[in-house]
């Protein structure tokens, strides 16, 4: 006779299902990514439970992306994002709620609003994330852009409310637009 042992759960499977159980109760978007970030806050993985050694190298100036996990239902997706020195997004909004946390290093986010008349972008704030802190936000209101201004390679998990296999990216729309004050 055979025994069947199940594999033990992970960090990510345990993470996963407390994502699942805060995505599950319907609510709008800001309060789904304010339970998801509650979520993430309390099972909150180290880099090296997610990634190789080999996913956290890269060249200074570049950013990488590795899918983690997507919900069948396509509710959710994960994605550890390895920052290098000198890296950084363009200023962007996105589809849906997204909930990340800082899991080495620091990530700077530049928080806009956009003008009245369309035409500029208006710096709304800054926060210094660092490791171990946790956000969560959702359209409208989004606009920011993140960069690694450190001198050491950053690690962030993010958490959207799509199916990032079948929409291909969070962002929604990309700002192009001159920066005041």
């Amino acid at each position: 006779m055979t025994t069947l042992t199940a594999r033990p759960a992970t960090d990510l499977d345990i993470l996963t299902a407390a994502v699942r159980a805060a995505t599950a109760r319907g609510a709008d978007w800001q309060d789904t990514a304010d339970r998801v970030a509650g979520a993430l806050r309390e099972h909150l993985p180290s880099p090296g439970q997610l990634l190789r050694p080999d996913q956290l190298v890269g060249e200074p100036g570049t950013s990488s992306g590795h899918m983690l996990h997507v919900e069948p239902d396509g509710s959710f997706s994960m994605m550890a994002i390895v920052w290098q020195p000198g890296a950084e997004t363009r200023v962007h909004d996105h589809v849906t709620w997204c909930v990340f946390g800082v899991l080495a290093g620091a990530e700077h986010e530049d928080l806009y609003t956009l003008s009245d008349d369309g035409t500029a972008l208006i710096e709304a704030g800054a926060n210094p994330n660092p490791a171990g802190e946790v956000s969560g936000f959702a359209p409208p209101g989004d606009i920011h852009r993140v960069r690694n201004l450190g001198d050491a390679t950053a690690v962030s998990l993010h958490i959207y409310g799509t199916d990032l296999d079948r929409v291909g990216s969070s962002v929604r729309r990309f700002y192009d637009l001159p920066i005041r004050g």
